[in-house]
């Protein structure tokens, strides 16, 4: 049974960091592409993109969090991690990671390209 965990959601001020990680079990994590998304609550709210790590270890960003966000992963501990920083009242969102067996290089960013999903944790700056 595949899982995806996350953890490290918390509530925090304007300018801070935070650090998210996301364990991944029963699916060959190192061959994965591992994504993160969040969501902003409320009706009709679109997954937002936030970055993407390709089993090589390509990444990619989503243009709003450059510069100030981080996607990393350990192959030793199946963990996905998203160190982030700068960070806004515009950043509160419920927080996903993903995974996925394969996905094209242009689609990482691509909520639909993922089959296995976490529940989600809350990350919440207050101003």
């Amino acid at each position: 049974q595949v899982q995806l965990a996350e953890s490290g959601g918390d509530s925090v001020y304007a300018g801070g960091s935070l650090k998210l990680s996301c364990v991944v079990s029963g699916l060959p994590f190192a061959d994965y592409c591992l994504g993160w998304f969040r969501q902003v609550p409320g009706a009709e709210r679109e997954l937002g993109a936030i970055a993407g790590i390709s089993d090589i270890g390509t990444i990619t960003y989503a243009d709003s969090v450059k510069g100030r966000f981080t996607i990393s992963k350990d192959n030793s501990k199946n963990t996905v991690s998203l160190q982030m920083g700068s960070l806004t009242p515009e950043d509160s969102a419920m927080y996903y990671c993903a995974a996925d067996e394969w996905i094209s290089s242009g689609d990482w960013l691509r909520p639909s390209e993922y089959d296995h999903w976490g529940q989600g944790i809350q990350v919440t700056v207050s101003s």
